[in-house]
C-alpha cells in the first residue's frame, strides 16, 4: 500500500515542501530511502524501526520504499524521521491515512519512540499556510517556537504513540496558542543600561549617532579605556523589535538551531561578538546544506568585532559585501541561498601593536613602521564603510571615583527611536531603506542637500583627509542623522563639521 505525508525542507530561511511517499510492498525484507538524502536521514531506517516496535507498533517484515520528492533537491537533518514513521504506520494500516493531506510533519524519533527537538521549523510555520497546509504536527519543544506563526494550528506532542492517537481522532487536540506580542514586550528592556559608563561624551554622542542611524562604528583607544563595555550597550539604545523584526531574526536562528533552547521568540536585539580567531565561513555562514553565520545571526542587531585588527585581512574582506547589500549569498554546485543581514558593526581596536601610541601616562613602544604595518591590515574600503570613528581615550583618576553617572539608555532610546521614525517617515515611498545609513545616491541628493557654508567645509575635509567618494557619502549620512537628532529638516553646517570630527582614522593616517 501506498501513503504519503508532508514535511518540509529548509533552502537558507526558506521552507519547501517535501513529500514523503512510503510504498511497503511484497519482496525480501528491506528498507530504501531514495530522493537525495543525508547520512542523518539514511540512518532514520534504523531510528523509525526502532521507535515503531518500542512504541508498541508493528514493523512491516516487507519491502519499503521511501521516496522524498520532489527528488533533485536535497534534504539533510533527522527532521523526516517522523514524516517516514508515519507514512509506514499509514501504508500498513496502523493509523487513519484520511488526515494526512492536511498536516505537515517534522521530528526526531528517539528508540523508544518518543519525539526530539528539531532546527527549522519556526520558517517551516511561516511558510505553511502558503504551502497549502492547514496543521503543523511537532515535537512538543518546538510547538511554542511554530506557535508564534497564527495562521496555522500547531499540535506539539512528545510521542509517537500521541501522534497515531491525534490521527485517529483530531478532535479531541486543541493546538497550541501563546501571546508572542505580550512576549515581546515583557524582554524589552533587558540590556544592558549606558548610565554604567562614566564618562566618555564623545563615545556616548558616537553610540547614539549610530544607532539612530543605523551606521557603523569603530573605537580606537588603549586597553582598559572602556571600548567594549561601550559596545555592549549599544543594543539598549537601538529602538525595540517590533513584532515582524522578532519573526526575521528568530527564524535566521531557528534554521542555526538556536531557537530550541531559547523559547518561542528571539524578544531582544542580537548582539554576536565572534572571537578573532573566526574564520571567514563561521562569518558569512557556510556548509554543504549553507547555514547562517555570525553576520546573519547579527541580523538587526549589532555584530562587535574586538581587537579587529588581530583579525585575518581576508576575514574582514568577507564583511564587505554584506555592509554593502544587507545580505549573504552562498553558492554551491546545486543551490545559492541569501541569508539577511542587516546589521550595525561595531569594532575596537588599539592604536598600535602595544596598545599606548598617544596615551599621556603610559609611552608607546612601537616604531612608525609598526604602526604603519599595524593598520595596513585594516584596508581602505573596509575602512570607508566604518561611518563612524571615535577615539576613546582612558579616564581621569576623578572620573573613575566620581558618583556621577551618565545618561540612561531607555532616554536615549526613545531620542533614538524618534529620530528613526522620522527618517523613516521620509523612505516610505522607499521600502527598501529604513535607516540613513541605508540611503542610496538619489537619496543623499534629495535629503542631504548643503548650502553654500556646508558645502566648503566638506570640500576642504575632503582635501584634507582624502577621503573617497564613499566616505564623503558617509559623512553625508552621518550628518543627516545628526540633523534628525536635533529635529532639522535641513542639513547644516554644524551638522557636517561634527560628521567630519568623526574621520578620526582618516586624520591619523
Amino acid at each position: 500500500m501506498l501513503a504519503r505525508v508532508w514535511s518540509a525542507a529548509i533552502a537558507g530561511i526558506d521552507a519547501i515542501k517535501v513529500g514523503v511517499e512510503v510504498d511497503v510492498a511484497g519482496g525480501l525484507p528491506k528498507t530504501v530511502i531514495v530522493g537525495l538524502p543525508d547520512t542523518a536521514i539514511q540512518e532514520s531506517r534504523e531510528r523509525v524501526k526502532a521507535a515503531l516496535r518500542n512504541a508498541g507498533f508493528a514493523f512491516p517484515v516487507r519491502k519499503i520504499v521511501v521516496n522524498l520528492a520532489p527528488a533533485d533537491l536535497r534534504k539533510e537533518g533527522p527532521s523526516f524521521d517522523l514524516p517516514i514513521a508515519i507514512g509506514i504506520l499509514a501504508a500498513s494500516e496502523q493509523v487513519n491515512p484520511q488526515l494526512l493531506g492536511d498536516y505537515l510533519f517534522l521530528g526526531e524519533l528517539s528508540l523508544d519512540g518518543s519525539l526530539r527537538p528539531v532546527a527549522g521549523v519556526l520558517p517551516i510555520a511561516a511558510a505553511a499556510s502558503r504551502l497549502g497546509i492547514a496543521g503543523l504536527v511537532v515535537p512538543v519543544d518546538n510547538a511554542q517556537e511554530a506557535a508564534v506563526v497564527k495562521e496555522i494550528a500547531v499540535y506539539g506532542f512528545r510521542h509517537l504513540e500521541e501522534v497515531a492517537r491525534f490521527l485517529d481522532c483530531p478532535e479531541k487536540y486543541q493546538p497550541v496558542e501563546i501571546d508572542s506580542k505580550a512576549k515581546l514586550a515583557e524582554s524589552q528592556n533587558n540590556y544592558l543600561d549606558l548610565k554604567d559608563v562614566k564618562g566618555q561624551v564623545q563615545a556616548r554622542r558616537a553610540l547614539e549617532i549610530a544607532a539612530a542611524g543605523g551606521h557603523n562604528l569603530i573605537f580606537v583607544g588603549p586597553p582598559g579605556s572602556g571600548k567594549t563595555m561601550l559596545a555592549k550597550r549599544l543594543p539598549g539604545i537601538l529602538p525595540n523589535l517590533d513584532f515582524n523584526e522578532a519573526l526575521d531574526v528568530s527564524q535566521i536562528h531557528s534554521v542555526a538551531g538556536l531557537l530550541k533552547d531559547r523559547g518561542s521568540l528571539i524578544t531582544t536585539r542580537p548582539f554576536r561578538s565572534p572571537h578573532h580567531s573566526a574564520s571567514g565561513p563561521s562569518l558569512v555562514g557556510g556548509g554543504s546544506f549553507p547555514r547562517p553565520g555570525e553576520i546573519s545571526l547579527a541580523h538587526k542587531g549589532v555584530l562587535f568585532l574586538d581587537e579587529l585588527t588581530e583579525f585575518k585581512r581576508n576575514v574582514l574582506e568577507y564583511l564587505r559585501q554584506p555592509l554593502e547589500d544587507g545580505c549573504v549569498t552562498i553558492s554551491r554546485t546545486r543551490q545559492s541561498v541569501v541569508f539577511p543581514a542587516q546589521f550595525t558593526l561595531v569594532a575596537s581596536t588599539n592604536p598600535c601593536p602595544c596598545g599606548y601610541f598617544g596615551d599621556p601616562i603610559q609611552p608607546c613602544t612601537c616604531s612608525p613602521r609598526q604602526r604603519e604595518q599595524y593598520w595596513a591590515k585594516l584596508s581602505g574600503p573596509l575602512m570607508d564603510r566604518i561611518d563612524l570613528q571615535v577615539v576613546v581615550n582612558r579616564l581621569k583618576p576623578e572620573e573613575m571615583t566620581g558618583q556621577t553617572t551618565g545618561e540612561a539608555s531607555k532616554s536615549i532610546r526613545d531620542r533614538v527611536t524618534v529620530a528613526r521614525d522620522r527618517a523613516r517617515s521620509r523612505f516610505k515611498p522607499d521600502s527598501q531603506v529604513s535607516c540613513n545609513a541605508e540611503m542610496r545616491s538619489h537619496h543623499l541628493r534629495e535629503f542631504c542637500q548643503l548650502d553654500d557654508s556646508s558645502r566648503n567645509l566638506l570640500e576642504g575635509a575632503i582635501r584634507k583627509l582624502g577621503l573617497s567618494a564613499r566616505g564623503m557619502d558617509r559623512i553625508l549620512k552621518v550628518s543627516r542623522t545628526i540633523a534628525d537628532l536635533a529635529g532639522d529638516e535641513a542639513v547644516k553646517s554644524s551638522h557636517v563639521a561634527e560628521a567630519i570630527q568623526y574621520r578620526t582614522i582618516d586624520r591619523m593616517q
